[in-house]
């Protein structure tokens, strides 16, 4: 067995309407399905207990240039955000394969995003930086140039021989 494809990230939002309107503005991407979740949906399947009054969550899928969906859920009652340190176990950012990280750069700052560092080169080639969205989330910015095409095109024949090959001791566990 092994899965198709990447399918969507989960977010949990402060304000949906801002996200939606914030993601098309900067990235592009575009809301392509809401749904209303009854109260005693959120309770039973979330966990969400509403207080003096019913619980509440609206999803939407917003779908990213390339096809990828961030699917977003906006909570009532919400609980406050919370920094994500690297080292702690658990999802810690998402990325976007991009092309040219510094005229990136220049667009985000230009439209008032927090950018947490110039972008760079690492040791494989790539460029990236990192960036964060109004609520907190981090989002990687990454032009991985020709290995783009390598990953999209190669990624399977290179996984079958890296499995068989230098990277055969994280297998068969």
């Amino acid at each position: 067995m092994k899965a198709r494809s990447f399918s969507h990230v989960g977010i949990t939002v402060s304000d949906f309407s801002r996200f939606v309107q914030y993601y098309a503005d900067v990235f592009g991407c575009r809301l392509v399905g809401v749904a209303d979740t009854p109260p005693d949906r959120v309770r039973s399947f979330f966990g969400v207990e509403g207080g003096a009054e019913a619980p509440r969550c609206k999803i939407g899928w917003v779908r990213v240039p390339g096809g990828t969906i961030l699917e977003i859920f906006e909570f009532q009652p919400q609980l406050a955000a919370a920094a994500i340190p690297w080292n702690r176990v658990g999802l810690t950012h998402f990325s976007f394969n991009v092309r040219n990280t510094q005229r990136w750069y220049d667009h985000l700052t230009s439209k008032g995003v927090e950018c947490l560092s110039r972008p760079e080169q690492s040791p494989r080639g790539h460029w990236f930086f990192f960036a964060r969205d109004f609520d907190g989330n981090l989002i990687e910015m990454i032009d991985l140039g020709r290995m783009h095409y390598v990953l999209q095109w190669g990624g399977a024949l290179g996984g079958w021989l890296f499995r068989r090959g230098m990277y055969r001791q994280y297998y068969g566990r």
